[in-house]
């Protein structure tokens, strides 16, 4: 990777991948010369003279004096650099704070959204030059008397990425004067768009005559420089077909961006080490110090910098609550609608419980911004964090941070909070919590239902700010019939995480009469223990290393608790991590949703109607209705070649892998053929149908697909080879495969939908055969599908088998005759091609 390199090497989360080069142009001399300069060769610049401090900083100039002194001279703009602050490093963030219309694209290209970043030095270099050094982070020595340090730092030389000369010394001749108007009116990824956003936005060549500096302000630790800029509109990677024309875009894209420069602490925050037992966003880089016979990755979480106040220091350590030196604040657009804001600060406001497992009282708040009392509050300062009202058409939050790449420490956050995820949070609400809550009974919710829909998703964002990664496995601790027990899940809600996709309790039933606080999620046990992991401070240790055997004591102890385990969202094969499942077995589970389905099913017609409006709203609830039986579906299926992952340390007992037993997986098998491989006719209401013209055969092959494509599956096919030798009581593969075939093509009334069923079935199984060799991720390993595995030779037979029970058949229907001279002429041609 050239250039500037992205500081984020995160275990989860990519952001911007930053490769900008300094552009510079020689100037060629073109003939000999009476100096003898070499036709072709660079001429030698000579350096410009240095001009007293008052020739260039004049009487007309403006100055802002902060971190760095800002002086606006007429139509030029100078830095004044101190001595002091050569070497120390600067966080660069650009975000769009006005966006050009035409250049959004799904939930991007918004004020707000980020579109750089970068670490800096400047430094002095030969010839009076200034220079503006890329800062990477990916190969890291701590000790600088060693000869590993000498031997990282020769290889990991830090990038030049844009020099200038000095103007004039400082009055005090302990600072330099620079002139960064062209960088500042330039494209580059300093003060414009990464490489990556650029090529997403479809952004082109830049328009230095319509663009413009609009101010550059200074502060303590930062400087906020908002420029207007303006590009040519381009198409991207576009693919044509032969002989055919690409399109012609015209016109141009017109943003206003504010960069923000950010002093990194001096200080640095004591780091804590990544645990995957606790979910956390990390940050992180390569030692040659760790290990002395290697190297080691090492992951750093990222979270804020709490910290008692110093005369609260002793108070802390007794374990008396105190306030933080310096609470996480969020601060409201103003540009959202008063009605919601209430509903955003408790989001934030919740946490502050959590916040005080960990010792803190008053640690995380929301605010109003108010002119009167922080006069130079802005949305685009990096100094405050904030949460963004985007009127934005997509359904859709999201809860990003920036954080220093030495030590994991955040340093500010802007969540992203889309207009239209109310219709999201609606659609989810209606179509799961509706049998159970007669206000979701419609399709405009009251003010007060939808403000605590907020709320939740408020909470949601803001734990994603304060380092929580999403827990898939948390809603999976919960025993299911505990779901309907009013009093029970109305003490301890659904799930034990708001970092769960788990988003309402669709398990329980009208007659089981569970109020708001048993249906809705909520900040929970798992929440309060993963803050009060990462942010309780240990003063007895004074580095990650000498914490680390106290945090392990810690955490084995703790997970004695099955409410505080965390399922990380990333592995493909474990059950008890999934999207939008609540209850700790699937088929139990879904089976109470259907019910609940049926339901909205039964009344769909009558609660989405509206007075003078046509079936537009019936047509999205039904889509919604389907799409979470597509989940309930989704959730069992995962079962099939199931896996179970639950990291540990080596003092832990137990294994880190375990297979799905045999009978839980044969058990989601026959739920599958029940639910889905034979028609489930109560979805098939005539009057849907009837009012939104959908085809009732689509409804159900596109649900049957869905199941097929994850149930017969290489690599779920091969996982299951896998996990035969791994455990002897595994579901064997060959007989898998043969009770799908006996589920697939049962004796019982073989009709359209069934026939497409068998058809997809087989298709299937004749893919599987030209299935390339490929590998597919599972959490830290990899699960490799290879061509000299039993998979293949499973799936042969098992074609070969259907053939020969076909031929079998004596099927006196003319219709089901053909259909099965059909498969067997896609299964000859299959296994013969010719």
């Amino acid at each position: 990777m050239k250039g500037l390199k992205n500081f984020f090497a995160l275990v989860l989360v990519v952001g911007f991948v930053n490769s900008a080069t300094a552009q510079v142009k020689d100037t060629l001399v073109t003939k000999s010369d009476s100096a003898g300069i070499v036709k072709g060769k660079p001429a030698a610049k000579k350096p410009e003279k240095i001009k007293p401090y008052k020739e260039v900083i004049t009487d007309k100039a403006i100055t802002d004096s902060g971190v760095l002194s800002v002086h606006k001279v007429e139509d030029k703009f100078y830095f004044e650099i101190p001595d002091n602050v050569y070497g120390k490093e600067f966080l660069l963030v650009s975000r769009l704070t006005k966006a050009a219309a035409g250049m959004r694209s799904g939930t991007s290209g918004y004020a707000g959204d980020q579109i750089a970043q970068n670490v800096i030095t400047f430094e002095k270099g030969p010839q009076d030059k200034i220079f503006i050094k890329s800062i990477s982070f990916v190969d890291y020595a701590k000790d600088s008397t060693s000869e590993m340090y000498n031997s990282v730092m020769r290889n990991n030389m830090q990038s030049i990425v844009m020099s200038f000369d000095i103007k004039a010394f400082g009055k005090d001749k302990k600072s330099s004067v620079i002139d960064v108007t062209e960088m500042l009116n330039a494209d580059n990824e300093l003060v414009s768009f990464a490489a990556t956003a650029k090529k997403g936005y479809k952004v082109g060549n830049f328009q230095k005559d319509n663009s413009y500096v609009n101010f550059v302000k200074s502060f303590p630790n930062n400087i906020e420089i908002n420029t207007t800029k303006t590009f040519a509109r381009t198409l991207g990677d576009v693919t044509t077909a032969p002989g055919q024309d690409k399109p012609v875009v015209s016109g141009n894209y017109t943003v206003e961006i504010n960069s923000s420069l950010v002093l990194l602490p001096r200080d640095k925050m004591q780091a804590r080490y990544f645990d995957p037992r606790v979910g956390y966003f990390a940050v992180g880089y390569t030692d040659f110090d760790l290990d002395p016979q290697g190297v080691k990755r090492v992951s750093l979480i990222k979270r804020w910098r709490l910290e008692p106040k110093p005369e609260d220091l002793e108070k802390y350590k007794r374990g008396e609550l105190v306030e933080p030196a310096k609470p996480i604040v969020f601060y409201i657009d103003p540009a959202t609608p008063k009605k919601w804001v209430p509903f955003l600060m408790a989001g934030v406001n919740d946490w502050a419980k959590a916040f005080e497992k960990a010792g803190f009282k008053n640690a995380i708040y929301a605010k109003v911004p108010n002119a009167k009392d922080e006069p130079g509050w802005s949305l685009e300062d990096a100094r405050y964090s904030a949460i963004v009202y985007k009127p934005s058409d997509v359904p859709n939050a999201s809860g990003p941070s920036i954080s220093d790449p030495r030590t994991g420490e955040i340093l500010e956050s802007h969540i992203n909070w889309y207009h239209n995820v109310m219709l999201l949070l609606r659609n989810w609400y209606f179509v799961q919590a509706s049998p159970n809550d007669a206000r979701a009974r419609k399709m405009d919710f009251d003010d007060a239902l939808m403000g605590q829909l907020i709320r939740f998703v408020s909470s949601h964002e803001v734990g994603h700010t304060l380092g929580l990664r999403h827990n898939f496995g948390s809603s999976s601790t919960v025993p299911v019939e505990n779901l309907r027990d009013k009093k029970w899940v109305e003490k301890n809600g659904h799930t034990p995480s708001i970092m769960d996709y788990a988003r309402f309790n669709y398990v329980a039933q009208p007659e089981d009469k569970i109020g708001e606080s048993g249906i809705m999620p909520r900040i929970g046990d798992y929440d309060n223990w993963a803050i009060d992991w990462g942010y309780r401070r240990f003063y007895q240790y004074n580095s990650p290393d000498k914490e680390k055997q106290h945090l392990n004591k810690w955490v084995m102890t703790k997970l004695k608790d099955n409410r505080l385990w965390f399922g990380t969202e990333s592995n493909p094969y474990d059950p008890r991590s999934q999207s939008e499942q609540v209850g700790d077995d699937a088929m139990i589970a879904s089976n109470y949703g259907i019910k609940n389905l049926k339901r909205v099913v039964d009344n769909l017609q009558d609660w989405t109607k509206k007075p003078n409006e046509d079936f537009s709203n019936l047509s999205t609830m039904y889509d919604q209705v389907t799409g979470q039986f597509a989940r309930y579906l989704g959730h069992v299926s995962k079962y099939i070649g199931g896996q179970m992952e639950t990291p540990k340390t080596a003092e832990q007992s137990g294994s880190v892998y375990e297979v799905v037993s045999k009978a839980e997986q044969k058990r989601a098998l026959a739920f599958l053929n029940e639910n889905i491989f034979f028609t489930p006719e109560w979805l098939l209401k005539k009057e849907v149908f009837q009012n939104t013209g959908k085809a009732q055969v689509a409804v159900v092959e596109n649900l049957q697909n869905t199941v097929l494509n994850r149930i017969l599956a290489s690599n779920v096919l091969q996982m299951m080879y896998q996990n035969q030798v791994m455990d002897k009581d595994a579901y064997q593969l060959v007989d898998y495969m043969n009770d799908l075939k006996g589920y697939i093509f049962t004796n019982s009334n073989v009709d359209l939908y069934r026939r497409n069923l068998q058809r997809n079935y087989v298709g299937s199984l004749i893919s599987l055969l030209n299935t390339r060799p490929a590998s597919f991720s599972r959490g830290s390993g990899g699960v490799m599908v290879s061509e000299n595995s039993d998979v293949s030779a499973i799936v042969r037979g098992t074609l070969k088998t259907v053939k020969e029970e076909l031929l079998a058949k004596n099927d006196s229907d003319l219709i089901n005759k053909y259909h099965y001279n059909d498969l067997v002429y896609r299964i000859d041609k299959a296994l013969d091609p010719k």
